[in-house]
């Protein structure tokens, strides 16, 4: 799935980093490139769909199937230069896992609405859970790190299928499963996160 991403990406009809999640941004993307191509658009990858994209496009770098993020990233918050930290900035749409002033990992996040706000601030994570389902919405919040109340870093299918034409109850969403499965290995109860605008 990555490495089909990443050539409609590199085609110019996927705008964002691979996320391994076929959705309909995924299937809109394969559609527009069927289109191109003089193909019937049904936004599925058959056969001649994927040897069309093989034949145009080179073998992805792991950097284009793993890029750390599809967002420009500005200098961190000073706060987030010592020790364990999940970074997260509003500004740049990104969450970074550093430590000691290291970035280790990056990735692509959204926030809150208007109407339910990603509380800003110093937080540590008090409470990590792996198959957690929010009894307030009913919705399922994997690899979920809680920092604030009910407000936690988790993977998101909705963000990773939608992109930010959506967004959360307050929480920090991740669109790729496996960075988020990774840092959520790595975090540890107590770690600091920052978030910031």
């Amino acid at each position: 799935m990555r490495e089909l991403q990443a050539r409609l990406r590199a085609e110019g009809v996927f705008d964002r980093g691979p996320t391994a999640y076929y959705g309909p941004v995924t299937a809109a993307a394969v559609s527009a490139f069927q289109k191109d191509r003089g193909l019937p658009r049904t936004g599925e990858t058959d056969v001649v769909t994927w040897e069309r994209l093989l034949a145009r496009t080179d073998e992805p770098t792991r950097n284009e199937l793993y890029p750390p993020t599809s967002q420009t990233m500005e200098e961190p918050d000073p706060r987030c230069t010592e020790g364990r930290v999940l970074c997260v900035s509003k500004r740049s749409d990104t969450l970074r896992w550093m430590k000691d002033g290291e970035v280790l990992a990056a990735m692509d996040v959204r926030f809150g609405s208007q109407y339910t706000p990603t509380r800003e601030g110093v937080f540590e994570v008090f409470l990590k859970s792996r198959h957690h389902v929010s009894t307030l919405y009913d919705t399922p919040m994997p690899y979920a790190m809680f920092f604030s109340g009910g407000q936690a870093v988790h993977y998101s299918a909705d963000f990773a299928a939608n992109g930010y034409a959506g967004a959360s109850h307050g929480c920090v969403n991740v669109r790729d499963e496996a960075k988020i499965a990774d840092l959520f290995g790595d975090v540890r109860v107590g770690d600091k996160v920052v978030v910031y605008s």
